[in-house]
C-alpha cells in the first residue's frame, strides 16, 4: 500500500485528470459506470430473490456480495461514476487544480451520464429482457424501489451521506493499492458493506426505481425526490467525508 500522503496525491491527480477528459470521453465513461452499477444492483435483485425467506438478513450479505462487480469493471476496467468522482474531483477542487465550477460542471455530465446509463440497464435488461419483470424478481424490485422512496427526505440525505462515505473510501484505497489482487480487496470490501447496511447511492437507485417505473410500481416524480436528497448526502459523504478530512490531514499546511 502507498502512504495515506502519497495517496492524497494520487487522488488529487486523478480528480484533476477526470476534469480534462473531452466531452464525449466523459458521456461514453459516464454511460458505461451507470450501467455497470445497475448491472451490478441488477445481480444484487436476482441473486437475492432466489434466496430462502428462511436465511433472512444473510440473504441480504449474499446480495451484496456481488453488487461490487459493477465498481469493480469501472475502477479497473475503465468508466466515470459520479460517486466516485465527488471524492477525486473533489480532492482536486480542494486542492485549487480546478475552480468549484469545474466540480460542478463534471459531476453534471457524470450524473446525465449515468442516468442515461442505468436506465438503459432497468428499461432492456430488467422490463424488454425481463430480469425484474415477473415473478419474485418484480417483488423484490418493487419492495426495495418502495422503500427507498418512502424514506423521509432526512433519511435519504444521511443513509446518502454513509453510502459514498464507503464509496468514496473504496476509491481512496484502490489508488493506495498496489497490486490488482489489492485494488480487488480495496473496493469489495466497502461496497459490499454499504450495500448490506442498506445505505442509498443516488446512480444505484436510479436503476432500480427506474425498473420499478417500468413496471408500473414507482413514479418519475418519486425518482426526482430521492433522488435530490440521496445525491447531496452522496456528495457531501464523498467530497467532506473522505476528501476534506484526508485533504486537511495530510495536504493542508504542510
Amino acid at each position: 500500500m502507498h502512504t495515506p500522503e502519497e495517496i492524497m496525491e494520487k487522488a488529487i491527480e486523478m480528480g484533476y485528470k477526470k476534469t480534462q477528459k473531452p466531452l464525449h470521453s466523459k458521456l461514453l465513461l459516464g454511460f458505461v459506470g451507470g450501467a455497470m452499477i445497475a448491472l451490478g444492483y441488477l445481480a444484487y435483485v436476482r441473486v437475492i430473490s432466489s434466496v430462502a425467506h428462511e436465511w433472512g438478513s444473510f440473504a441480504s450479505f449474499i446480495g451484496a456480495c456481488v453488487f461490487p462487480v459493477g465498481l469493480m469493471v469501472i475502477l479497473l476496467g475503465g468508466g466515470e461514476l459520479v460517486t466516485g468522482n465527488m471524492m477525486a474531483v473533489g480532492a482536486a477542487m480542494f486542492d485549487r487544480k480546478i475552480r468549484p465550477i469545474d466540480f460542478v460542471k463534471n459531476l453534471f455530465v457524470i450524473t446525465a451520464a449515468n442516468f442515461v446509463g442505468a436506465m438503459f440497464v432497468a428499461y432492456f435488461f430488467g422490463h424488454v429482457v425481463g430480469l425484474t419483470a415477473t415473478g419474485v424478481y418484480l417483488e423484490e424490485t418493487l419492495a426495495v424501489a418502495s422503500s427507498k422512496i418512502a424514506a423521509t427526505p432526512l433519511q435519504s440525505f444521511i443513509s446518502g451521506i454513509g453510502c459514498n462515505w464507503f464509496v468514496g473510501l473504496a476509491l481512496w484505497l484502490t489508488y493506495g493499492a498496489k497490486t490488482d489482487a489489492g485494488k480487488f480487496l480495496a473496493i469489495w470490501f466497502p461496497v459490499m458493506t454499504f450495500v448490506a447496511i442498506g445505505f442509498q447511492h443516488s446512480v444505484a437507485n436510479f436503476f432500480v426505481i427506474g425498473a420499478a417505473i417500468f413496471e408500473g410500481g414507482a413514479t418519475w416524480g418519486g425518482l426526482l425526490m430521492n433522488f435530490i436528497p440521496v445525491y447531496c448526502g452522496n456528495i457531501i459523504g464523498g467530497a467532506v467525508f473522505v476528501s476534506a478530512i484526508y485533504y486537511g490531514a495530510y495536504k493542508y499546511g504542510h
